[in-house]
């Protein structure tokens, strides 16, 4: 990347050898040194600073917070204040905003504007004793980057370190902050614009920016409420639980009048059974949003995930009723279906199954919630009614509305048709659903899919197919003995006597103790004509507790 330089001339003599500028002492107040430490407490970097704002917002080099878990400024003054916040910061030009602790500070003002090529240009170093010297120089040339900020060159003739040491106009206004040279012997150092170092701020995404995660020190939320918002919603998945209720606390502490954060926390106090003031919490959401549908919904989602974790409640006052009624409140603010929706979903879960139906009855109709889900909530609703046909009939509308070729998203609904027609004892029409879930979901089909298409299959006397599902599902569990003495009882019905023994015997050496190996290889064996062995087999059967051998041994033994 280019870096783009502003260009001062060297300060040709140093302060003892010029007029000291009348706002030199009053300025002097809003310098600072910044130490860094880590972890451990060892010193991980040192720069000087200044003050930009009366609320402890000060700029200084960005460098020393690299690894650093604290962070503390020695004011003019020789106080210690403490670093509690990075506001913004950026690595390539080496500069940081942050706050200190203090009830208030002396800022410098910051120049509107980038200083004129000639005008003069003072540096203004850290010192503890009254009436801090400056030295002065000229500015020779300005260029722009980032949007039209400035940044300086200076020829410093002196030794004494000046990184983070502000660069003042004629007025006593901040235009630059000095940059670390690259060499100590160097006379020439470089210093970017006060005003750029002074808009550094965070945005919703700056959780995610590394220069930021360089250091342990806490990040401010942004300023702007939606921002902040964001900021929530990405914190929750990329920081750990305990970093992501500080940001929680920070948010409702900067924004006291944004129901956000009263969710958030009360979402983290449901996780810790923390459930009278997580809905205290709810209650001042409600009072305090703009939204007021959107609280309500979030408020109801919260008691329905609590009833759902516990067998009994978790919290008097929170019941299934209650979340119905702040599912209604939501819809009666603002008629959107997935308010309706909840509201639903709460009666079913209170075994109100022709309320629920009801509600997603509406929502089919001039809800505007048309959609497969919806089709299949109310097929649930029927199934628990009893009311089969129905539940057909909706499944059928479900999956109408997607159109062949079928894509992944309609595979849900066919699986669900297919099970239900199962039960209808519509076995080929079952058949071809589970066939259309096969082609969308072939990663997803496991053996025990295999065997309820096989059983399908065999009732709808598709019994190549099911002979061809019942090694599917042995391939994926061989020593499965459902699956064996399944495929077993098949091939004796399609008279493939030889593979009907094979399946018996690998179902034998799987459980020997199983009395169903031995009744399928005892009848295999006396259809092929082998009684003796057949009739064995079924008494080794009848030992093990089957009771089907019995009969067979009468039948086969005269």
């Amino acid at each position: 990347m280019k870096r783009i330089l502003y260009i001062i001339v060297p300060l040709l003599a140093l302060c003892e050898a010029q007029a000291q500028p009348g706002w030199a002492k009053k300025a002097a107040k809003s310098v600072f040194t910044l130490k860094t430490f880590a972890a451990d407490g060892t010193l991980a970097g040192s720069s000087t600073g200044f003050f930009v704002g009366p609320d402890g917002e000060a700029v200084s080099s960005f460098a020393p917070f690299k690894g650093a878990a604290r962070a503390v400024v020695i004011d003019a003054q020789g106080r210690e204040l403490p670093v509690v916040s990075v506001i913004g910061a950026n690595g390539t030009y080496d500069v940081a905003k942050f706050r200190v602790g203090a009830k208030h500070t002396q800022p410098l003002a910051v120049a509107a504007s980038a200083a004129a090529e000639g005008s003069g240009a003072w540096l203004l170093p850290y010192s503890a004793k009254k009436g801090a010297a400056c030295g002065h120089g000229k500015v020779s040339k300005v260029e722009t980057f980032n949007g039209g900020h400035a940044y300086y060159t200076v020829s410093i003739g002196s030794a004494e370190k000046t990184d983070g040491c502000p660069l003042l106009n004629d007025d006593g206004e901040a235009i630059g902050l000095l940059q670390k040279p690259f060499k100590a012997s160097d006379t020439i150092a470089y210093a970017v614009s006060a005003a750029y170092a002074n808009s550094l701020k965070t945005n919703g995404l700056s959780i995610n920016d590394a220069t930021l995660n360089s250091t342990s020190i806490k990040k401010e939320l942004p300023d702007e409420r939606e921002q902040a918002i964001l900021t929530l919603y990405v914190a929750a998945s990329v920081l750990d639980s305990a970093r992501y209720a500080a940001t929680v606390e920070d948010f409702i502490a900067k924004f006291p009048d944004a129901y956000d954060g009263y969710v958030s926390r009360a979402q983290l106090l449901c996780a810790a059974d923390r459930y009278a003031e997580a809905d205290r919490d709810m209650r001042q959401a409600v009072k305090v949003a703009d939204k007021e549908d959107d609280a309500h919904y979030n408020y109801a989602k919260l008691i329905c995930q609590a009833l759902a974790r516990h067998d009994s409640l978790p919290y008097a006052e929170w019941t299934y009723d209650k979340a119905a009624r702040e599912a209604q409140a939501a819809y009666e603010a603002n008629p959107v279906g997935i308010y309706r929706q909840l509201e639903a979903q709460v009666r079913f879960a209170q075994k109100r199954y022709a309320e629920a139906y009801s509600l997603y009855s509406q929502l089919l109709g001039s809800g505007g919630m048309r959609n497969a889900e919806t089709y299949l909530a109310a097929a649930r609703c029927k199934e628990m009614m009893g009311d089969t046909a129905a539940v057909l009939a909706l499944l059928d509308s479900a999956v109408c509305t997607f159109s062949k070729p079928y894509l992944k998203a309609a595979a849900p609904y066919l699986l669900a048709r297919a099970q239900v027609l199962l039960g209808m004892k519509e076995y080929r029409r079952a058949v071809l659903d589970f066939n259309e879930y096969e082609k969308l979901m072939p990663t997803e089909v496991n053996a025990n899919f295999y065997y309820i298409r096989a059983r399908a299959e065999t009732e709808g006397r598709i019994f190549q197919a099911a002979l061809d599902d019942y090694r599917r599902a042995l391939q994926k569990q061989p020593a499965n003995t459902l699956y064996l003495c399944e495929k077993a009882s098949l091939e004796i019905r399609v008279n493939l006597l030889d593979e009907a023994m094979a399946s018996a015997r690998q179902c034998i050496a799987a459980d020997p103790n199983l009395g169903e190996g031995y009744l399928f290889l005892g009848l295999a064996q006396c259809l092929k004509g082998d009684k003796a062995a057949g009739l064995q087999n079924l008494r080794k059967a009848k030992a093990l507790g089957d009771t089907q051998a019995q009969g067979l041994m009468e039948k086969y033994g005269k």
